[in-house]
């Protein structure tokens, strides 16, 4: 391991936590809520220091338009919108009502509800409805691992010319080493690969929680 990277414990990632500005009672509740409800996949909610990295990219991006593909219960979203421009927007894609109608009810204690649209569907075909809207500044993908490429395709031609894309779970758990029969991971592994070697970005993979892929496109 490198000297410069630290692996962290329990401990050290509570400290963490408790160094990181922004997550507020709304987002513990949301997070606690998840867990209770969802316990074998409240692994999908993000880590409060991605979302608070991601109130702060959105900040610093100055963002008006911004979409999120995979939304779950919502905490992510929370977070993006916060970071918004005034008069800005986040259009959300997922395609389960039951996590949807959470965060909803989550969206409205933030004071969020009014910057954010839900569409529900499949995103691989619902994604095809942002022709008609601004191009994206800031675009956050955390759905099937599968259907990243397609997602990050989709996404890239619609990219304002200084957009941001951050992708969720890059590392997925540490299996990217050795998927074996791992879907999720070899799907993973493939798509790290393909964003590395595409001539049209230039981007880093940071060790935040389980991996984040920061992307912008190069030449425009």
């Amino acid at each position: 391991m490198s000297p410069k990277t630290l692996g962290l414990d329990d401990a050290l990632h509570a400290y963490v936590v408790a160094h990181t500005p922004g997550r507020d009672e709304v987002l513990r509740a949301l997070a606690a809520e998840t867990r209770e409800r969802f316990p074998e996949l409240s692994v999908m909610q993000i880590a409060p220091e991605q979302g608070a990295l991601l109130t702060l990219l959105a900040r610093l991006k100055k963002t008006r338009f911004a979409v999120e593909v995979g939304t779950f219960t919502g905490y992510s979203a929370i977070c993006i919108a916060r970071g918004l421009a005034d008069g800005g927007r986040l259009v959300c894609f997922d395609r389960n009502e039951e996590w949807a109608g959470i965060a909803a009810r989550y969206w409205v204690e933030a004071g969020v509800s009014t910057r954010i649209e839900l569409r529900l569907g499949d995103a691989s075909e619902t994604l095809d409805s942002l022709r008609g809207d601004p191009p994206v500044d800031l675009a956050f993908i955390d759905a099937d691992k599968p259907g990243y490429p397609r997602y990050f395709e989709t996404l890239l031609a619609r990219m304002a010319p200084d957009g941001l894309i951050v992708v969720d779970n890059v590392l997925a758990q540490g299996r990217v080493l050795d998927p074996g029969d791992d879907e999720n991971a070899t799907a993973i592994a493939a798509f790290n690969e393909l964003v590395a070697a595409d001539p049209r970005v230039e981007g880093v993979l940071v060790p935040v929680a389980d991996g984040l892929t920061l992307v912008t496109r190069v030449g425009d």
